[in-house]
This record gives C-alpha cells, structure tokens and sequence, in this order.
C-alpha cells in the first residue's frame, strides 16, 4: 500500500486531538502536508477534535488553498455559529481568488447565505444573490434551498416564493426550505398548502425534516386531527421511530391538549431523549395535569436522566399551577445542583413558582440575586403580587422597573394594567393610561382590551367606552371586553347591543370568551331569558362548545328563574366534570328558593371538591335557618369551628393623598381604627334613625 493511501486511511478513522497531531507531523516528514485532499482533510479534523484555531493555522500555512479547503474552514466556523468571521474569510476568498480552483463555487455560496441568514443580513443576502444571477450559477438546489432560507428568515417570504418557482422540478430540499419558511413566519396554513401539494401533487417524498415543519404547522393551528393525518403518514413511511419526529408529535398532542395521545407515543418510544422527556412534562403542565407533570419528572431524575432548563421550567410550571411548594422548593436545589438557577429563563420560572405558591419572600430573595433582570422577571414579580392579593406593591415594583432602565413590551403592559385594575383607583387608571400612549402601545387590540377592563373595574364605563371606540381595529377580544365591561356595571341591555353589532355589523366573530362575557352581563342585569337565549345561540349557530364557565352562568340563570330541575339536568348532562364554581350556583339558587333536598345535594359535592372553603358551609346552614332547622345549622357551625375554617377575608382599598390603604373586615390592626369604628357606629345610628332595615334571613357567624 502507497504511503499517501494509508495516511488516508488513518485520517479516516481518526477521533482525537493527539492522534491529529501525529499524523499531521507524519504528513509533514514524507512531503504530503500540501496535499490538497489531506490538508482539507486535516482542517476539518483539528476543527472537529481540536479548535477552530487549530484548523485556521493549518489553513494559514498553506500556500496553496483550493476551494475545497476554503469551503472546509467556511463550513467549520459556520457550525459553531461564527457567521460573521464566515462571510469574513468569504470576502477574502472572492478577493484572493485567481484560478478557477480557488473561486467559489455553489457550496461556498451556499453557507454564505446561510450565514446571512443567520445574521438577519438581507442586502448583503440580496447583494449575493444578485452576484449569482451575474455568474448564471443560481440554478443549483441548495443555492436556491439557502436563499428561500434567507429570505425567510429575514421575513420577505414573498421573495422567497419567487426563488422557489425559479426552479420547474424542486426536489425534497427546496420543498423543505418553503415549507419551513412559512411555517416559521407564523403562516401554517401555507405551510400546509405547500406540504399538500408537494406530496399529493408533485408526488415527492418528504424526508424527516419537512415532516418536523408540517408537524409544527399543525401544532400552530392546534388542529388534532390534520396533526393525526401527519403522524398516519409518518408511521407509513416508517419514519415514527426517528426521535425527532416522535418529539414533534409530542409537541403537537401537547399543544392541541391530547394527553392521551400523547402518554401512547411516549410510552411507545424506544429511543428518548432529553427533548422527549421535556416534552411530556410540558404536556402535562400545560393541560392541568400537573400531578403526572411532577410524577414523570421526578421519574426521570430516578432514572438519572438529566434534566434540561426547558424541562425545569416545565415542571416549576407544573408546581406553579397545582401550588406545590413542597416540590418547587426541591426543583429549586435541583437547579442549583446543576448550575443554572440563575439562568434568566429558570429565574423567572422559579420566582413565578413562588408567587403562585403564595411565598414572595424566596421570589424577591431570588429576583435580588439575578445577575440579569430582563421585562420578562419583573412582570412575573408585579403581576404575582397582584395574583396573591397584594396589588398594591405591584405598581411599586413596577415604577422601580421603570427607574432601573427596563422599558415594558406589551405582555408588561397588559399585567401592571390587569394588577391595577384590582384597585380600581381612576387616577392611577388614567396615568397608566397616559403611559401607554406615550409609549406607543395604545393601538395595540389587547392594551386596548385590558384598558378597557381597567377602566370599567374603576367605574367609569364612559372611558372605557372612549378606549373602544378609539381603537382603530377592534378584534374578538376588545369586543369581548367592552362588553364585559357594560355586563359588570349591569348594563346588560347596553352589552347585548354590542353583542349584536359585533355580530351583525363587523367582521369580528364571537368566540367562547365572548359568550362568557354576554352571558355575565345577562346574568348580573336580571336578564334571564336573554341570557338563555345566548346559550343556545352560542351552541345552535355559532357551533361552540360550552366550557365549565359557560355552564355555571346558565346554572346560575337557572337557578334565578326557579328551574332548579333544569339547572341539576344540566349539570348532569356536563360534557366535563362540574366544578365548585357550578354547583356553588346551584347552592345559591336553592338558598334563594329555598329548596333543602338539591341545596344538601348541592352541598355535599362542594364539601368533596373544596372542602376547606367555609362559605358553602355557611350557605347551606343559612337554608337551614330559613327553614328553622337549627340542628343541623349548628352541627354545620360546629363543623367550621372543629376544622378552623375561615370565611375569605372581605378587602377594600382606598387612595387618600397618593396613599393606597387597604382594608379587611374586621380589621384591627390600623392605628386609626378606633375612629374608624366610631364612624361607623354614628353611621349605623344614622342609617337606623332613617329606618333603613335589610333582610339577611339568618346572621352569619
């Protein structure tokens, strides 16, 4: 065997650092370091095995260099990512190029416009793309696959089309780079269109990539059943044992909410990954199964499988929604284990963690010690207090956000605006206001939204109204706000105008939010057969399925008319399991009909579904009183008192002088309370001289 031949073939099987020098230094003894097939060879191992430095000296040192050790350098610094020095050394080679061997050919064109895409370079793409057409060498399938990437990611899809239509026989690549780029511009219906066309059409067969973009087009429409068609095509073409496409359908089931669906998958797997794992507990989290969330992730730590930071935020999700911070505070010395608790993106996950699970404490403790504090980790912190009932500090969190430089994005805007609608404070209402227009944000469909909610929360449902009939687009959501917003003040006849010029006279379709808020306003005016009315129109014409929230409204109209048997017949006839916002409706109603058989009924599934919530027990103690049962009243009190059970807390918040007071029933622990109580006792014997009198049935204890 010749000597070049077997340092050929050692280079072949070649896999480390040492063994490169080595054999480099042989090539160096027999004359061989400037052969162009070996040093191309070696550049592309010290860049594998060694550094890119490594790989860029040996490219530096030899005088010869043909385009295949150019395209190797360029290749090697463009899979690290270094896009920059990429197109830096391109620019060399165009300008030290003489012969034909070291001109560029379509490759080195090619991870150039990669490269451009990877910067979001459009007019140097444009200026590379023009220097093909100049050369005539744009007819090649991966120049034109990477400069349909190119404009894609650069968001010019219409560009991209017209690079596609370029080429009358696309194979798989050029069908993968248009249907990717349209998924990832937010358009999977054309994703979809293109993918159609390509297999049913044009008869080309899609490798496991396209079928990743097609997967992910349909988890962007949250369509099950086009995403099982896909999967179906999968499993013909033998591809669902490749990770990356049974990740995708994971991804898909979770998005569409098909727990089922995806639980088989994942079992079925033989080969998972990180990614597979993260994705079912993703699944779980993300569909209120968060047990299963939290058993699967504590399953993979028992199998000494290492958890990423996307399975992390998964689980602290999981924790975050169920309220566990038992498992959370363990998740958070996981973290720490191994090393990326001050991740910005696990950061914020754990502080929501502890915001939901009522801790603020450990939430501001970690948000002190973040090295980094993007947009994103303060409205997780104002938009926490808010959640837990302290909304108060939210607008001090968030001037301090303001003052330490970070501008709030629209998400920022819409929580520091729903955490001050908790206050209903006007003044600060308008100041919010006058914030969001100065920073441009006031033509945006849900700041308007939340505005609008805002300002109806602060009783002043003529600015709310000013908000809506400011906005230039008016989407389902301003809509639906609006009319909340009229339902809240008990303008329910106001709400249905709206309802019906929306329908009627707009090109806005109502949707399942909508029929929560129209069948609210009915609710809170009295209007019962209207609100019935609403129900049907929602099921019979606009073919929405009611949710639980949609069923306890009914309950409670219902119930308002005395169809205590409709309203039980419904509940029974649920789709889903009621929940205690369902039958609290009925409890309410028998309390006002005084019907003791379904009120017990009632009762005693509200006790199992939430039995530390000591209203219910007092609902059905007062039914009853009424009925002069006071047996079995005062075995129900007795019951409050043996398991402690608190009523909640009754809050009011007042501003005086910039101030904001808060107050709770009962309250004691205010300097001025003595005063305050003394105010109350002259208003008591105010009211009681002008025989005011009220009819509370029985006395809460």
């Amino acid at each position: 065997m010749k000597r070049r031949d077997l340092l050929v073939k050692l280079l072949e099987v070649c896999c480390s650092k040492i063994s490169i020098t080595q054999l480099h230094s042989q090539c160096l003894k027999v004359g061989l370091a400037h052969d162009s097939f070996i040093v191309t060879k070696l550049n592309v191992l010290y860049a594998r095995y060694a550094s890119l430095c490594h790989a860029h000296k040996l490219f530096e040192e030899t005088p010869c260099k043909t385009v295949y050790l150019w395209n190797a350098l360029l290749r090697s610094y463009f899979s690290e990512g270094e896009w920059v020095e990429t197109l830096s050394l391109f620019r060399q080679m165009n300008a030290y190029a003489v012969s034909t061997e070291e001109r560029a050919d379509n490759y080195t064109v090619s991870i150039a416009l990669k490269s451009c895409a990877g910067l979001r370079k459009l007019e140097l793409g444009k200026m590379i793309h023009g220097f093909l057409k100049k050369e005539k060498i744009d007819n090649d399938m991966f120049v034109g696959s990477a400069l349909i990437e190119l404009y894609s990611k650069c968001g010019q899809m219409n560009d991209a089309v017209k690079v596609f239509k370029e080429y009358p026989k696309p194979d798989v690549v050029l069908w993968t780079s248009i249907i990717t780029g349209y998924e990832q511009n937010g358009s999977p219906e054309l994703a979809l269109a293109f993918f159609s066309r390509m297999v049913v059409l044009e008869q080309v067969s899609p490798d496991p990539v396209t079928l990743v973009s097609a997967a992910s087009a349909c988890a962007q429409l949250s369509d099950f059943n086009l995403g099982r068609s896909v999967h179906g095509f999968m499993k013909r073409r033998s591809f669902d044992t490749k990770s990356c496409l049974a990740n995708s359908m994971l991804n898909l089931y979770g998005k569409t909410g098909s727990i089922k669906s995806a639980t088989n998958l994942f079992r079925e797997m033989i080969n998972k990954d990180i990614i597979s794992w993260s994705s079912m507990v993703a699944c779980y989290a993300d569909n209120g199964a968060e047990t299963n969330a939290l058993d699967l992730f504590n399953e993979m730590i028992d199998k000494r499988i290492e958890p990423n930071r996307v399975t992390v935020v998964s689980a602290l999700r999981a924790c975050a929604s169920s309220s566990n911070l038992e498992e959370g505070i363990q998740i958070h010395k996981l973290a720490v284990n191994y090393g990326f608790e001050l991740d910005i993106t696990v950061s914020t996950a754990l502080m929501d963690m502890y915001m939901k699970c009522f801790s603020p404490e450990n939430a501001i403790d970690l948000f002190k010690r973040m090295p980094k504090k993007d947009v994103v980790s303060w409205a997780v912190l104002f938009s926490g207090y808010a959640e837990i009932g302290m909304a108060q500090k939210s607008m001090g969190v968030f001037c301090n956000m303001l003052s330490n430089g970070t501008r709030p994005d629209a998400i920022a805007l819409v929580k520091i605006l729903a955490a001050s609608s908790g206050l209903g404070i006007l003044q600060q209402a308008v100041c919010l206001h006058a914030f969001v227009t100065k920073s441009g944000f006031d033509n945006n469909e849900f700041i308007g939204a939340s505005l609008i909610e805002l300002y109806a929360k602060c009783s002043s449902i003529d600015n709310a109204n000013k908000v809506f009939k400011g906005m230039t687009h008016k989407d389902v959501v301003t809509w639906s706000s609006i009319i909340a917003a009229y339902g809240f003040h008990g303008q329910g006849e106001e709400a249905l105008k709206l309802f019906y010029q929306m329908a009627n006279h707009s090109d806005v379709k109502p949707n399942d939010v909508t029929f929560v808020s129209i069948l609210s306003a009915c609710s809170h005016a009295g209007l019962i057969e209207e609100g019935i009315k609403m129900f049907h129109v929602m099921v019979n014409e606009y073919q929405l399925m009611p949710n639980s929230e949609h069923y306890g409204i009914m309950v409670d109209l219902l119930g308002r008319m005395g169809e205590l048997d409709k309203a039980l017949d419904m509940i029974n006839d649920m789709p889903m399991q009621a929940g205690p916002h369902v039958w609290g409706a009925l409890l309410g109603a028998c309390r006002i009909h005084q019907n003791i058989k379904m009120g017990e009924l009632a009762a005693q599934n509200l006790f199992q579904l939430d039995p530390n919530h000591a209203g219910y027990y007092i609902l059905l103690s007062n039914i009853y009183c009424a009925d002069k049962n006071w047996h079995d009243a005062a075995k129900l009190r007795a019951l409050i008192k043996e398991n402690r059970l608190k009523k909640i807390v009754g809050q009011s918040i007042v501003e005086i002088k910039n101030e904001v007071h808060s107050f709770v029933a009962g309250d004691r622990f205010r300097g001025e309370s003595d005063q305050i109580y003394e105010m109350l006792r002259k208003l008591d014997a105010k009211m009681r001289d002008k025989k005011y009198s009220s009819n509370l049935g029985c006395v809460e204890h």
